[in-house]
């Protein structure tokens, strides 16, 4: 390794590294949660899942098909809204890293930390990392969508169509693939504001991306949502529970 990458490496203290180190473990490992919750335990976004794929087979049989052809439009527009937000955080976050010396001389004010210029450039960056990322999903959430959206037109409007229902069903896997996407944005973003705590120190970086998880697995697995979502009086999850 460089001497110099090795000298650029010590300006960081250990309780930096670890709490960057920690802020991306809780971020992939609730990810996978979420993603892959107990059976017995499914969170928010699995049991939307099967939501989505029940909407399609619903679909095959509504006439007209207007309504889901509004909410598939509205979901894009979703992504887009996001999409775009994330493109301005980028270049909010690139003009920055051109005037760091500027943030530098707040956050000296802020921590007392008399940090080079490099510091808060990296620091900088762990978060334009995160707005990257999420302006990458929702682009290709945004995508899934549409391509949800020629599938379900490509869906015959006979119910009794024997390429009705298996359209229907690809349709369907689209759709999920395209909110899991749009739900892997939002949770890069969520982290992307927990990364600005990092300005203000390391140990002000681990309680923000703990407390970030923490919220986000809540509402995954301990919200109002979910309680509606299991209600007794829809069996389609009683497998679930």
């Amino acid at each position: 390794m460089p001497v110099n990458l090795l000298e650029q490496i010590a300006l960081f203290s250990t309780l930096d590294r670890v709490a960057v180190a920690i802020l991306l473990l809780v971020w992939v490992a609730s990810t996978q949660l979420i993603e892959h919750p107990p059976r017995t335990r499914p969170s928010v976004s699995a049991l939307m899942a099967d939501y989505r794929r029940e909407w399609m087979k619903h679909f095959v049989s509504r006439d007209p098909r207007i309504f889901d052809s509004q909410i598939i439009g509205n979901l894009r527009q979703g992504t887009a809204f996001f999409a775009s937000a994330s493109m301005i955080a980028i270049g909010g976050g690139l003009a920055l890293i051109g005037n760091a010396d500027l943030l530098r001389g707040v956050a000296e004010d802020l921590t007392f930390d008399r940090a080079p210029t490099f510091v808060w450039e990296v620091k900088l960056m762990l978060m334009l990392v995160f707005a990257t990322n999420a302006f990458l999903k929702f682009v290709w959430s945004h995508r899934l969508f549409g391509y949800c959206a020629v599938l379900m037109a490509a869906v015959p409007n006979d119910p009794q169509d024997p390429l009705a229902m298996p359209r229907a069903a690809k349709a369907g896997e689209i759709n999920v693939t395209a909110a899991r996407g749009y739900n892997r944005g939002l949770r890069s973003v969520y982290f992307g504001i927990a990364a600005a705590a990092w300005l203000l120190g390391g140990a002000a970086l681990i309680l923000a991306a703990l407390f970030t998880a923490l919220v986000i697995l809540r509402r995954e697995f301990a919200s109002e949502s979910r309680r509606v979502l299991l209600d007794s009086s829809d069996d389609m999850f009683d497998t679930h529970t």
